[in-house]
């Protein structure tokens, strides 16, 4: 392979911030990962960090939009959501117990994904997922 090719296909999609457009990512989501063991994990991923884009920042106000990124390689799906920011608390995971209605969204992201890293990305936020897609030796994550 030449040293400037990749192997990673990368894919993007801007959203209205309203809340219907949360299925369309879904949607989106479901028809580039089609075939793969990780869609449905990829699904809600994408479902939950962009509804939390919509509910908790200016992504969801009146002229907001949320954006997507979506990368698949051999050995990762990385699933990025960013928001229009207007809010000065980055994301974080909370522990909320079972009977809790809100706040543990992010929560179960981190339980499907590998990795969940959240950056300041132009006056908001990029929370990005990832799904390791091999298996290394022994079982184990690759290095």
């Amino acid at each position: 392979m030449h040293e400037y090719t990749s192997s990673a296909r990368i894919w993007g999609l801007s959203c209205p911030g309203f809340p219907e457009e949360v299925s369309r990512a879904r949607r989106w989501t479901r028809d580039i990962l089609q075939g793969s063991p990780l869609a449905e994990d990829a699904e809600l991923i994408v479902s939950e960090l962009s509804a939390n884009a919509i509910l908790h920042t200016a992504s969801g106000q009146a002229s907001g939009s949320f954006h997507l990124a979506l990368a698949v390689s051999p050995q990762v799906i990385a699933l990025s959501v960013t928001d229009d920011g207007g809010t000065s608390t980055a994301p974080k995971i909370e522990h909320q117990d079972q009977e809790a209605e809100h706040g543990r969204g992010l929560g179960m992201v981190n339980a499907l994904a590998h990795r969940v890293v959240v950056h300041d990305s132009q006056g908001g936020y990029t929370v990005t997922a990832e799904l390791i897609t091999e298996v290394g030796p022994a079982g184990g994550h690759p290095c």
